[in-house]
């Protein structure tokens, strides 16, 4: 039974390297050699990551990073400063990116740059102030930020390599725990409703495709295949049409059409939760509540 089974066990399944983590099997990459070159790649891919899930506008400069500081701390306006507050958090990140990526080069022309580098300082200084304004910062949705995506660039730069893909293992876990809840909560909602039928199959095959994406990195060769059944199965789902006819009562009209919706927010929260490969609480709680409310008027 998979509860017997400890943490971090390693197993090949049909040929795939595996980990089981908080009880599912995650995908295991090799990680690359530990160095300077590759926690930049790292970095690089974490920062494009950070701002393709982000709200619109924080992608700032780092050169601009003094410039953008000012303008927050002379900020009065609340709501305006909590918005320059997330653009100085882009600011400080990107800062710290410039500053790591040229510690690489110096390194690549013989350079020796050890730990206490006064510019490896800065780095962390900065990664460290980003993730305390990331606080700030909304994901795409605008219901939360997502901490999480802020602090990893700062543990990928504190950590080895190695241990810091071990510590992406857990939060993938955590993330299809998430994505099954979600899917749960659907299918609670239409498994016994005739005017949804075979609904629930689509829901559960968008969560098989969801933590299959999860699971997959961009440079896999299977990816095209992954994300493309990914695409596809919230497609159907978004694409459901009722069992209505013109029979049925207005308000059976209503809440057919309250659920089509449903379904159409589920989808896209699980595709903001599988993409940024992290769980989103306030979201999902936020979802499950519109679910609960959903069942309670149809039931009553």
């Amino acid at each position: 039974m998979t509860q017997d089974i400890p943490d971090g066990t390693l197993r090949e399944i049909d040929g795939v390297p595996q980990v089981y983590y908080d009880g599912y099997w995650i995908q295991r990459y090799e990680p690359p050699a530990d160095s300077l070159t590759a926690k930049k790649q790292l970095i690089e891919a974490l920062t494009r990551r950070l701002f393709n899930h982000m709200e619109h506008g924080i992608n700032i400069p780092g050169k601009r990073l003094d410039e953008v500081r000012a303008a927050y701390e002379g900020e009065a306006d609340p709501r305006r400063k909590r918005v320059k507050g997330a653009m100085l958090a882009g600011a400080l990140f990107n800062r710290a990116a410039d500053i790591f990526t040229r510690l690489v080069d110096l390194e690549a022309c013989g350079v020796k740059i050890t730990p206490d580098n006064d510019l490896m300082h800065e780095c962390g200084n900065c990664l460290r102030e980003a993730l305390e304004f990331g606080k700030l910062v909304h994901h795409r949705n605008g219901d939360e930020g997502i901490d999480e995506l802020w602090g990893e660039p700062f543990k990928a730069f504190t950590m080895p390599v190695e241990v810091f893909y071990e510590s992406r293992y857990v939060k993938i876990a955590m993330t299809m725990r998430n994505i099954d809840r979600i899917a749960t909560c659907m299918v609670g909602c239409f498994d016994r409703d005739p005017h949804f039928p075979a609904v629930t199959e689509l829901i559960q095959d968008y969560a098989a495709t969801a933590r299959r994406k999860c699971e997959t990195l961009r440079t896999d060769r299977d990816i095209f295949d992954v994300w493309s059944a990914f695409a596809v199965a919230g497609e159907a789902i978004s694409d459901f049409e009722p069992n209505c006819s013109e029979d049925d009562a207005p308000e059976v009209w209503r809440r057919c059409e309250t659920g089509r919706r449903l379904l159409r927010d589920g989808v896209q929260l699980i595709a903001s939760v599988t993409r940024a490969r992290t769980p989103m609480p306030l979201s999902t709680e936020k979802y499950l509540a519109e679910c609960d409310r959903y069942r309670r008027n149809t039931t009553g």
